[in-house]
C-alpha cells in the first residue's frame, strides 16, 4: 500500500479589516504631514515659479509693465537676431569643456596620492577640500581677479621671468582661462567623492596584478579607472551641470560686463544682463528655458553614452544564485 504526502492545505488571507483600514489611512495621514512642508516649499518655491516663468518665456515682460503674449518672438529672437547670445553660448562651451575635465584630472590626482599618504591624510584631505568651502562667493571671485589683473601677482610672476601678458582679465584670450582656473582650484568636492570610490576598490586586485607583473600605470587602466568608472560618472555629470551654471566668477573676473570681448560672457551672465539690468524678463525667461532644455539633453547624453565605458560591480547574491 502506497501513501503520497499531500502539502498542507494554507488557510487563505484574511480580509483587511476596518480596523486595519483605518490604521492604514492613520499612517498614510501621518506621513503626509510631515511631508507637507517638503511638499508645500517644492511647490511654491520651484513648481510655481517654474510655471510662471514659462508663461512669462512668451511674453514681452519688463518687470514693470503687464505681460504682453509675443508667442514664440523671444526664442526667434534668441536664435537668429541676436549675436551676443551665441557668443554667450560658445564662451559657456568653451569653459565647460577646458574647466570640467581639468578640475576632475587634477581631483583624481591629488585623491591618488591621499590613498597611498600612509601620514597627514586628515590634515591635507581638509587643507584641498578648504576651498571648496568657501564655495563660489563673490570675495573669493574679487581676490581671484586681484591676482590675474594687470600688475597682479600672476602678472608680476611672469613679468619677472620675461613674459609680459598685461594681466589675464584685460586679455580676451586669457580671461576665460583665469575663470576656468578658479574653477579647477575648487576641486575638493570631486576630490573627496574619488577618495571615497578609492578606498572601496580591494587591495587584492592590486596585489593580483603586481604578481602578475602590471606596473603602475598598467594597474591604473586596468583595476582603477574601470573600479572608479561609477564615482568618474557622478563626478562627470555632478560638475558639468555645475559649470553651464557659472556666474559669480565670470561677473567679478569681467564686472559684470562679460568682457573684454565677451570672452566671459557666460550664458547665465548674459541671462542675467537681459533680464535684471536691460529689465527684458521675458527674453530672460526663455533663456532660463533653453538651458534647462539644454542641460536635460546633455544629461541625457551622458548617461547614454555610460553604458559603454562604466562598469557596476554585479551583486554577489546574484551571481552565487545564477552559479547554483
Amino acid at each position: 500500500m502506497t501513501t503520497t504526502d499531500t502539502p498542507p492545505a494554507t488557510a487563505p488571507a484574511p480580509s483587511p479589516g476596518p480596523k486595519n483600514k483605518r490604521t492604514k489611512r492613520r499612517r498614510e495621514g501621518a506621513a503626509w504631514v510631515f511631508l507637507s512642508p517638503w511638499v508645500l516649499g517644492a511647490s511654491v518655491l520651484t513648481l510655481l515659479p517654474m510655471a510662471v516663468s514659462l508663461y512669462l518665456s512668451f511674453t514681452d515682460y519688463d518687470m514693470f509693465n503687464t505681460p504682453r503674449w509675443v508667442g514664440l518672438r523671444n526664442y526667434i529672437q534668441m536664435f537668429t537676431e541676436d549675436p551676443r547670445y551665441w557668443r554667450s553660448v560658445g564662451a559657456t562651451l568653451t569653459y565647460v569643456v577646458i574647466a570640467v575635465p581639468l578640475q576632475l584630472a587634477l581631483a583624481l590626482a591629488v585623491a591618488l596620492a591621499l590613498k597611498s599618504m600612509k601620514r597627514g591624510r586628515g590634515f591635507y584631505r581638509s587643507a584641498f577640500y578648504a576651498p571648496s568651502l568657501l564655495g563660489a562667493s563673490m570675495s573669493i571671485a574679487l581676490v581671484w581677479r586681484a591676482v590675474f589683473n594687470d600688475g597682479g601677482t600672476v602678472d608680476n610672476l611672469l613679468s619677472d621671468i620675461g613674459i609680459n601678458t598685461g594681466g589675464w582679465v584685460n586679455q580676451p584670450g586669457w580671461a576665460l582661462f583665469a575663470v576656468a582656473l578658479l574653477t579647477v582650484w575648487q576641486f575638493g568636492a570631486p576630490m573627496v567623492i574619488f577618495l571615497a570610490g578609492l578606498q572601496q576598490i580591494p587591495t587584492e586586485l592590486y596585489e593580483a596584478a603586481a604578481v602578475d607583473g602590471a606596473g603602475r600605470w598598467r594597474q591604473f587602466l586596468s583595476i582603477t579607472v574601470p573600479m572608479l568608472s561609477p564615482v568618474i560618472f557622478f563626478n562627470l555629470v555632478l560638475q558639468t551641470i555645475q559649470a553651464f551654471q557659472v556666474f559669480t566668477p565670470a561677473f567679478a573676473v569681467s564686472a559684470g560686463k562679460g568682457g573684454p570681448a565677451d570672452s566671459t560672457l557666460f550664458y547665465t551672465l548674459y541671462l542675467y544682463d537681459r533680464g535684471f539690468v536691460a529689465s527684458h524678463m521675458g527674453y530672460a525667461s526663455a533663456m532660463a528655458w533653453v538651458l534647462l532644455l539644454a542641460l536635460g539633453a546633455v544629461t541625457a547624453v551622458l548617461f547614454r553614452t555610460s553604458r559603454s565605458w562604466v562598469f557596476y560591480a554585479a551583486d554577489t547574491n546574484d551571481t552565487q544564485g545564477g552559479a547554483r
